[in-house]
């Protein structure tokens, strides 16, 4: 039995999660069965049986065994091909996750049988501008880019501009800044005081981390339109993350430059899968109807495997 389409999946994984190894030796086992193909990365080879190295290029799947911190650094290494993605929760909140891993054998039929769709993010490509016009390395993310003081405990002075005619929107004292694609509105940006948004709208948000005046508020723009933070305290040690996890610090003169980015993620979703039902499940909003455990696919409430 075919999984569909998706014969050489790639994984990814937290190795230091006790519930990996379980999740694995199931995944060899059935591999055969499913006409699969697995390539596990580097750290994960010891305990699941794979074809070889991880190629992003040569992938059809990737599955990420862990919570979203592992899909974003998944998403970003096959995000260039387009390949789908299937997270798999074990960690606590799992936005972006599909499935819990005691549903994955469901999860594998429904793939089979073509019960499945795909939900397509867009990405950010981030870059810093040196005070000379050279560019530096390029990142892609799919959550966002935050700019962020360093160091002791102070505010730092940033200058914001959009378009491509670097139209100025002003500038202010804050802990930082962060732009972020929909998808990113219910991660840091969220925390931040940003709005939620659906992750079908083309826009980007920038929402300022802890300004010094309530006037400063966070703006929502449409998605062609790129967005640049110039630094205006030559003194401040300012610090550049991508989703959270990779990034550089900022020498004095540099600009950060974020716009939409080409590469798109393709999240593999089952059906009752929707944004809104994730939104009522992980922030416990009120549920006005009854629903069954059957429809959790992503239940937070998985203690073991149960193939």
């Amino acid at each position: 039995m075919a999984l569909g389409p998706f014969r050489r999946v790639g994984i990814v994984g937290q190795s230091r999660d006790p519930q990996l190894d379980e999740a694995l030796s199931y995944l060899s086992a059935v591999a055969g069965e499913y006409g699969l193909e697995l390539y596990p990365e580097l750290p994960l080879r010891a305990v699941c049986t794979g074809a070889g190295e991880l190629v992003p290029g040569e992938l059809d799947l990737l599955l990420c065994f862990g919570g979203d911190g592992t899909l974003l650094r998944g998403a970003r290494i096959v995000a260039p091909h387009h390949t789908p993605v299937l997270g798999v929760n074990l960690g606590h909140l799992g936005f972006l996750t599909s499935v819990a891993p005691d549903r994955l054998s469901e999860a594998f039929q429904a793939l089979s049988s073509g019960d499945y769709w795909l939900d397509t993010r867009f990405t950010l490509q981030a870059r810093v501008v040196g005070n000379d016009g050279t560019v530096g390395t390029e990142y892609l993310a799919l959550n966002d880019a935050v700019l962020h003081k360093g160091g002791f405990a102070r505010v730092i002075r940033l200058a914001v501009f959009v378009g491509p005619d670097r139209e100025e929107v002003g500038a202010y004292s804050a802990d930082g800044i962060i732009v972020a694609t929909p998808t990113g509105s219910t991660a840091y940006s969220l925390s931040a005081g940003g709005a939620i948004v659906a992750p079908s709208m083309e826009c980007l948000l920038a929402t300022p981390i802890s300004p010094h005046t309530l006037a400063v508020r966070p703006l929502i723009l449409p998605a062609s339109t790129p967005i640049e933070v110039e630094m205006l305290q030559p003194d401040a040690e300012v610090v550049l993350t991508i989703d959270g996890q990779a990034g550089e610090i900022l020498a004095i003169g540099d600009r950060l430059v974020v716009s939409r980015g080409e590469a798109t993620v393709p999240l593999v979703r089952f059906p009752g899968q929707s944004f809104f039902t994730t939104l009522r499940r992980k922030l416990h909003w009120g549920i006005g109807t009854a629903r069954r455990p059957s429809d959790d696919w992503d239940s937070d409430d998985h203690d073991s495997f149960s193939y």
